[in-house]
């Protein structure tokens, strides 16, 4: 018999942790100067012509610095050892010296473990992806028929996805693929005449598999939605419903997601099964990350850009354009002023992306310029700024953007040129 599927309104279950990790501190002095920076924050921002954001950046980060928060010290009630995962998990984890779970994953794993449907909301930088890896990896060790199907909103974090898995799997003999668009689609058909457990995917390039009849998920029975709301904001609404409902009715079903709008509970009422809910989401903006605004009013932002680039201080940075053609721009300006930069967004080829990201990561370039593509998802460690260079257009892209720094319970920094 089916299991009747309870309204999203009212889960049977939830669980919320009253606590964050982090701490405070001291907010570095962006002094005036050629570059245009103002120490004092003033009180309301200006727009930029360039871009119309919908909330007042000036006001909100003016409002969010002047914020001391008393962080309480988050306590796991389990250890890694604790959770009936495989052994050769175990030392996995052990080898990566992951000793304490993070909250979502101390709240997440013994539910999957135990099968339960789960809604997950949390901030970014949490530990989402291992949350669900580790106790689906368990539980296709256990059962090697089993299939994982896993979506995700852009190439990127599905690629990310994949390398995760890679590392808690490889002493499994368990296998993926990536199916992600922009990559050569017949490389990702050969890789799925063998068996497969894991597929992990990009909504648009699993509906072109499943159509070429290269992919079968009807015997798919365990499906995560990664950043769920990411994935809504980039219209594959209907590309989720199409894929879910290839797959059996009997499943089990896991939604990630920082926010939840509206249609993201439609979709979990409709999909999953009395849903535990578990919330660790504290505060959008983590108390590690200093905020400030630069008023670049009369002046040419990329040369304001260019001094702060100079500043010994801004080791690796992370700079969000508004269009595909202003950040390639932009890139090639830095370039040609000396500066090493690397660019992504839409009209770069998928290995184009992946490679200015190897040399992001790595430390080839100190500097990223990219569209919003880059704002969420993406675990890229040691962001020591996340620069506005054109202001987001809502409250929640500013979110994702600044969230790419300030990782764990590192310090980082956040600047919007306004004016």
């Amino acid at each position: 018999m089916e299991k009747r599927r309870t309204p999203y309104s009212g889960p049977m279950r939830r669980t919320r942790n009253n606590r964050s990790s982090g701490s405070s501190s001291g907010r570095p002095s962006y002094r005036g100067g050629n570059n245009g920076i103002y120490n004092k924050r003033r009180r309301s921002g200006g727009r930029s012509r360039n871009s119309q954001p919908n909330f007042d950046i000036g006001l909100f980060v003016r409002k969010a610095s002047t914020i001391v928060q008393e962080v309480e010290t988050f306590v796991p009630e389990n250890s890694f050892n604790d959770f009936a995962i495989d052994s050769r998990i175990k030392k996995v984890l052990e080898s990566r010296n992951y000793k304490s779970p993070t909250p979502i994953q101390d709240k997440s794993i013994p539910h999957i473990l135990n099968g339960e449907d789960i809604v997950g909301l949390a901030n970014t930088g949490t530990g989402k992806t291992a949350a669900f890896l580790i106790p689906l990896i368990d539980k296709v060790a256990k059962n090697k028929g089993e299939q994982v199907l896993i979506l995700a909103p852009t190439r990127e974090l599905a690629l990310q996805i994949e390398s995760e898995f890679l590392f808690f799997a490889h002493a499994l003999n368990l296998f993926s693929t990536a199916c992600v668009g922009g990559a050569p689609i017949f490389n990702q058909i050969r890789r799925l005449s063998r068996p497969n457990h894991f597929i992990i995917g990009t909504p648009g390039r699993i509906i072109d598999l499943i159509k070429r009849g290269k992919l079968d998920i009807t015997k798919t029975r365990s499906v995560v939605l990664d950043e769920a709301d990411r994935m809504l904001d980039m219209g594959f609404i209907d590309d989720i419903r199409i894929i879910i409902n290839k797959t059996p009715k009997e499943r089990h079903t896991l939604c990630f997601s920082a926010t939840m709008p509206p249609e993201i509970e439609k979709l979990i009422n409709d999909f999953l099964i009395s849903p535990t809910v578990i919330s660790v989401k504290k505060q959008d903006i983590p108390s590690n990350i200093n905020q400030d605004v630069v008023h670049v009013k009369g002046q040419n932002k990329t040369d304001v850009l260019a001094n702060y680039l100079k500043n010994p201080d801004f080791k690796k940075v992370l700079v969000f354009g508004r269009t595909k053609h202003g950040v390639e721009s932009l890139s090639q300006d830095l370039n040609g002023r000396g500066f090493r930069t690397e660019s992504i967004h839409g009209d770069k080829s998928h290995p184009q992306r992946q490679r200015a990201l190897k040399k992001f990561k790595e430390g080839f370039t100190n500097t990223l310029i990219a569209t919003d593509v880059a704002a969420r998802g993406l675990d890229i460690s040691g962001i020591t700024h996340v620069i506005n260079f054109d202001a987001p257009k809502t409250y929640d892209d500013y979110v994702h953007r600044i969230g790419r720094t300030g990782r764990g319970v590192n310090i980082g920094n956040a600047l919007t040129f306004l004016g």
